[in-house]
């Protein structure tokens, strides 16, 4: 059986770093995507120290080309990929009434331009191939909204609808597995994107200070688990909360 390969976009840290450092050690050969180049060298060289097989590509997937390339990167260092982890993401939570419309553009580039980009780049060699998975990260916020969250959780929202629509028509007909995953907190550097401070506040009144945060690794445990079920059988959407976490 052959080593399978991973595509892990936004892998630079947090959640995409931890999921590759645990793709890595279980035989997986992975293809790290981000647009930091000094933290992917980094992580590359780690999973290698490791004994893991690791490459990168530096891409900015709110650029159709860039992912397209990273695609192709893939394929010419490993012939082929079995799983696209669509995990970039920003969340620039601000009040609707601060008018931050250049963020919102931005989240929809990224949160949901970024994904469906991921989408298209990996489809076709899966298609010929009959076989692949791909996994999206959507968040607990596609499944709820709260005082700021207005616009996070409509593009969240997106990925949880496209990737139902896509297990419909993939998975019966091209054997393409669809995984959904939506974390609650995690302490990552999501929040480092929030520029209106105004939030914390309704954060706090909301009880978030008083949740106890996942670790990536807890989320990157999520993805093998996910990856690591037979063929015949598709996780299609996991939510992942802290215990603790009420919203």
């Amino acid at each position: 059986m052959n080593t399978k390969v991973a595509i892990i976009t936004g892998a630079s840290s947090g959640m995409g770093a931890a999921t590759a450092k645990l793709l890595a050690k279980n035989d997986i050969k992975v293809m790290l995507a981000a647009r930091r180049e000094d933290r992917l060298q980094q992580l590359t060289e780690e999973i290698h120290n490791t004994g893991g097989e690791a490459s990168y590509k530096v891409t900015d997937v709110t650029s159709r080309a860039d992912v397209e390339s990273l695609a192709e990167a893939a394929i010419k260092t490993y012939g082929q990929i079995d799983i696209m982890i669509n995990n970039a993401g920003i969340m620039p939570l601000s009040f609707f009434r601060h008018l931050k419309v250049d963020e919102w553009e931005r989240m929809i580039d990224v949160n949901i331009k970024g994904v469906l980009y991921g989408m298209a780049a990996v489809y076709k060699h899966m298609e010929e191939r009959n076989e692949g998975h791909i996994i999206n990260f959507s968040s607990i916020a596609g499944h709820l909204t709260f005082p700021s969250s207005s616009v996070y959780s409509a593009t969240k929202h997106a990925v949880r609808v496209f990737t139902e629509g896509m297990r419909t028509e993939l998975g019966a007909k091209q054997n393409i597995r669809t995984t959904l995953i939506s974390p609650g907190a995690v302490e990552t550097e999501l929040y480092s994107t929030i520029t209106d401070n105004s939030i914390y506040p309704t954060l706090e009144k909301l009880g978030s200070q008083e949740w106890d945060q996942l670790d990536p690794g807890d989320i990157a445990n999520t993805v093998l688990f996910a990856i690591q079920q037979p063929t015949n059988v598709t996780i299609n959407e996991l939510i992942v909360r802290p215990t603790s976490q009420s919203l």
